[in-house]
């Protein structure tokens, strides 16, 4: 039996396009046992992923904020001491950082053989001396997508056939997902639809007047509306766009179509409200990213020529629209709907 490691530990999105690589690996070699090094707040959503035997939480971005602090240090010493207990066999560096990189190495104590990558693919965040910590380098393609990249690095540090574009599992489990969003009393009516337009970055958002107008193309037929957040000012946007929504569908007309506000929601919960609802709108962002792999309905907004690198191509309901010279307009959107059956 084989003992691999993942190391992929952020972001969100690139987390959620690494998955795949557990069910080509299962497919292979349905013996290995497969462990995965992550960010701990994206642990409890790789937990999700059949296949995987253990996830083990890499605490980097806590760490940094209290660097000097003897606890931090005392962490780092314990995460070594038990990447070389494991006796991995093969460690595999889906992300190609220097960080990244040097957890990979702390495996190495116990002997294991470590993979990477050993070129930078277009759009990605390869540090290029990462590369000498790694015992086989593997040259990807340039203009390659982000899960595509991932599956033939895999596939190269296993001496595996390079699996198919077209047969793509994330393997999540739809049973845990639904119970984690139960578990959070939050209770919806159906059909609903989830609208996403929380993001890191500023220039991948979508203007607010159009979330407003889809909102109430959606209520006037009858679909209630579901905007997550997770940081505080996100929060207040979701707020400010249902209240609004809420205030002016009331005074024209009777549907009792609502948009809500839901609790603040673990990525498993997250997971199970994606999963259950009618359609997914959403920039380019990892619960975007989430509802795709889920299969589901899934209309991707890009404000860049992006879309070839990290957007959906496994399901035909998922939809990516806009690009750099023309982002996605209301136009492109209903027509989605339309074709998904919901206008």
């Amino acid at each position: 039996m084989q003992k691999i490691l993942i190391v992929k530990v952020s972001s969100l999105g690139d987390v959620v396009h690494t998955m795949p690589v557990i069910a080509d690996i299962r497919q292979q070699h349905p013996t290995a046992q497969i462990d995965w090094l992550v960010e701990e707040s994206f642990a409890d959503l790789v937990r999700l992923v059949a296949g995987v035997s253990c996830v083990i939480p890499f605490s980097l971005r806590r760490w940094r904020k209290r660097l000097w602090s003897p606890a931090t240090w005392s962490e780092i010493g314990q995460l070594r001491r038990r990447l070389a207990s494991e006796a991995y066999d093969l460690v595999i560096d889906c992300q190609g950082l220097i960080k990244t990189a040097w957890a990979a190495r702390w495996a190495r104590a116990g002997g294991a053989w470590i993979s990477g990558l050993g070129n930078r693919t277009e759009g990605s965040s390869y540090e290029w001396p990462a590369r000498f910590f790694y015992d086989q380098r593997v040259s990807i393609e340039p203009r390659t997508h982000v899960i595509e990249r991932s599956r033939q690095l895999v596939a190269a540090a296993l001496g595996d056939p390079v699996p198919l574009a077209t047969e793509v599992d994330f393997g999540l489990d739809l049973h845990a997902a639904a119970a984690a969003f139960i578990e959070t009393g939050f209770k919806l009516p159906s059909p609903y639809v989830v609208l996403v337009h929380a993001t890191s970055r500023a220039d991948k958002q979508w203007p607010q007047e159009r979330w407003i107008e889809l909102g109430q193309l959606l209520l006037r037929a009858g679909i209630s509306l579901v905007l997550p957040w997770g940081q505080a000012a996100e929060r207040a946007v979701s707020a400010k766009i249902s209240g609004w929504l809420n205030a002016r569908m009331a005074s024209v007309s009777s549907t009792k179509a609502a948009a809500y506000v839901p609790p603040a929601l673990t990525l498993p919960a997250v997971t199970g409200l994606l999963a259950g609802a009618a359609a997914t709108i959403g920039v380019d962002t990892g619960l975007v990213h989430i509802a795709a792999a889920l299969r589901r309905p899934t209309i991707e907004l890009y404000n860049f020529d992006t879309a070839w690198r990290t957007g959906g191509y496994w399901a035909p309901d998922i939809v990516n629209l806009g690009g750099a010279q023309q982002p996605a307009g209301m136009g492109d959107v209903r027509r989605s709907l339309v074709d998904f059956g919901l206008l």
